[in-house]
């Protein structure tokens, strides 16, 4: 079995196994968005990130596909990684805003503006729905056509498929279909009605220094500051 340490912890992962279920199995979050017990790792959207390395020989790696190694140094809530997890929810929010799936993700991540200009194509690319169909329904009437901004999902040749039982299976698995946080006509990319708070411990140091969800050290911090009093409007004032 490979020994390896994670956030400082030193641990004997079973043979085989990805960093994303070591993680899970000591009982430290990480986000997913693409990934799903019941299918195949695919790593699109890149929010499992976590570092590997030590010093100044670090990288970056989807935890859903990278299988564990002998003597891997593991940190799966470092400064670079939530500072990655934060820009890539921009760009999906970018992508599909009205997602609430998405939307959560950026209240729990303290996402509040998004840099990038908003697309509305509402699918991300995720492939749920493509293993969901060839996997879970035996259907394969979906898949990945295309490369780069031409890269989509359809039927074969673009029309209806004779695969296809309508199962909705696709339609069950896919976060831009699942539940809808905003209306159609949404001026802010950001919804934030569910804001959680951020790890104040990033800010003096470059790792979280608690993986609880939520964090008891972030409550105590928060119930400290002092609390902001909104100014009436002259409406409100009448």
């Amino acid at each position: 079995m490979p020994k390896v340490t994670i956030n400082g912890l030193e641990f004997e992962a079973e043979k085989g196994s990805t960093l994303l279920e070591v993680a899970d199995f000591l009982g430290i979050e990480i986000p997913t968005l693409c990934y799903h017990e019941g299918l195949s790792p695919y790593g699109a959207c890149r929010l499992c990130v976590v570092e590997i390395g030590v010093g100044e020989n670090t990288r970056l790696v989807t935890s859903c596909t990278y299988p564990v190694q002998e003597g891997l140094n593991i940190r799966t809530h470092s400064e670079r990684v939530v500072r990655t997890r934060k820009m890539l929810i921009e760009l999906l929010l970018a992508t599909c805003p009205s997602s609430k799936v998405i939307q959560d993700l950026a209240s729990k991540f303290g996402v509040t503006q998004v840099r990038f200009k908003q697309e509305h194509n509402d699918c991300i690319l995720c492939g749920l729905c493509v293993r969901m169909c060839a996997e879970q329904m035996d259907g394969k009437a979906i898949g990945l056509v295309g490369r780069g901004d031409d890269l989509k999902i359809t039927t074969p040749f673009d029309i209806k498929s004779e695969q296809c039982r309508l199962c909705g299976g696709c339609m069950y698995i896919c976060p831009a279909c699942q539940l809808r946080c905003q209306g159609p006509d949404v001026e802010e990319a950001v919804c934030n009605a569910c804001l959680n708070l951020e790890p104040p411990c990033l800010e003096s140091w470059d790792d979280a220094m608690c993986y609880m969800d939520p964090c008891v050290a972030c409550e105590v911090e928060y119930s400290r500051k002092p609390k902001v009093k909104k100014e009436k409007t002259s409406k409100e004032q009448s």
